[in-house]
């Protein structure tokens, strides 16, 4: 039985760290340029080697993404850019463009190089091809089923590994190929600019009837057209490993380390029950379902894997995430006296009963009992976000554990 690789998203330093302690086996980030998340807050190349150092230090790899479609005009700087890399000795380089391969492969062959999902990788005969061309993995189209995936597997060689996705935001676009954030506000997805558009409202205009905005009904859900429930396949790892997919991959290169420790944490728990035994496994389901679903997500599907979507990976009723917690900070620090300095996300008082949420998978209930600033000043509250403060906890807490708070439903606060 092959032993899955977790591949975590990792957004900056702070994220990187979060996956690395909640039970990455390699996180995969961005820097300043070449990526396909120009909107995400990506790494500086001191961030950059930081984290690298940092990864490696725990027996973690990191992969960099260079992704964009290239266009002449940004060859020389990716020369430059993969020199740079060259230094910091990342594990692998994840790349989508012919182009950026061969710049890739003359300026750093010692690093591994993997095809991106934005290169369409949908039969045998393309990873034979990047095989030969010299790539170490070949991440799959989200198009592909489980069947064809495991095709594949039974006709490449067993040195080229394959990595697909296993939970995360889903594209409406053919392997995430799209025109619409182009054609609508100017900005690329395929050099890394999405705006996603497919998330927002649309309704019909009759060309006669110029200003008259037709509702469109599917159902009478809704007019969400282009927006896909997420990918989760907690319920279905036998099934990936089954069909020998090396890398488990999650989404998410824009999100919080709320969300990153959450979905590591627990796919962690969940391979790891698998191959100690499927009985394991099965007993713990209902906690794997209960946790990924206190991360923010919209809606779950299984995507293509056992089948072409129908109207039921559609949402049609609305374009908003469900959002059960908010996340607090990070434990960056402890004082010989227990106090535990974080990076204040959002607003919390000295009084409220938070959780802490532990990379061995334990949500400890504990209350504030005392916020104090930098300056030494005593505060009842931190509505300032991006505060340094020392918070008192009525139970210990450890360096890299997450604080968080359960969010009340809308219409239940003081009742």
């Amino acid at each position: 039985m092959r032993k899955p690789e977790l591949l975590i998203p990792a957004s900056s330093l702070e994220v990187l760290k979060t996956a690395v302690r909640f039970g990455a086996d390699a996180v995969y980030i961005g820097g300043e340029a070449f990526g396909l998340r120009a909107k995400a807050k990506n790494f500086s190349a001191e961030e950059m080697k930081k984290g690298i150092d940092f990864a490696h230090a725990h027996g973690v790899k990191v992969h960099v993404t260079a992704n964009i479609l290239a266009h002449n005009d940004d060859l020389e700087g990716a020369r430059m850019y993969f020199h740079e890399l060259k230094e910091m000795k990342p594990d692998a380089l994840i790349i989508a463009d012919p182009g950026m391969f061969t710049l890739a492969k003359e300026i750093c062959p010692e690093i591994d190089i993997h095809i991106s999902t934005q290169a369409n990788n949908t039969n045998y005969m393309t990873y034979l091809f990047w095989h030969q061309m010299g790539a170490k993995r070949v991440v799959s189209a989200r198009e592909l089923s489980l069947e064809e995936i495991k095709e594949i597997r039974g006709k490449i060689p067993e040195d080229v590994e394959i990595e697909s996705f296993i939970h995360g935001a889903m594209c409406i676009s053919y392997s995430g190929r799209c025109l619409l954030s182009s054609y609508f506000t100017g900005r690329d997805a395929n050099q890394g600019a999405c705006t996603h558009p497919c998330r927002w409202k649309y309704a019909v205009v009759e060309e006669k009837r110029p200003g008259e905005y037709l509702p469109v009904y599917e159902n009478e859900r809704g007019t969400y057209l282009f927006n896909s429930k997420d990918l989760c396949m907690i319920e279905h790892i036998p099934e990936m490993i089954d069909a020998g997919i090396d890398s488990f991959k999650i989404e998410g290169r824009m999100k919080t380390a709320l969300y990153v420790a959450t979905v590591a944490r627990t796919y962690r728990k969940a391979i790891d029950d698998y191959l100690e035994s499927e009985e394991k496994y099965r007993a713990n389901m209902e906690w794997y379902k209960a946790e990924i679903a206190k991360c923010t997500y919209r809606k779950f599907t299984t995507g293509f894997y056992f089948g072409k979507p129908d109207e039921n990976t559609q949402i049609y009723d609305s374009n908003t995430y469900v959002s059960e917690y908010v996340y607090l900070g990070l434990v960056e620090e402890v004082s010989k006296d227990g106090l535990v300095r974080i990076e204040q996300k959002n607003k919390f008082c000295v009084g409220d009963q938070i959780e802490i949420m532990k990379p061995d998978g334990r949500n400890v209930l504990v209350q504030v009992c005392s916020l104090t600033t930098q300056d030494g000043e005593a505060v009842e509250s931190a509505p300032h976000s991006k505060q340094v403060l020392w918070v008192g906890l009525s139970e210990p807490a450890d360096r890299y554990d997450l604080l968080r708070v359960h969010k009340e439903p809308e219409g239940t606060k003081g009742e």
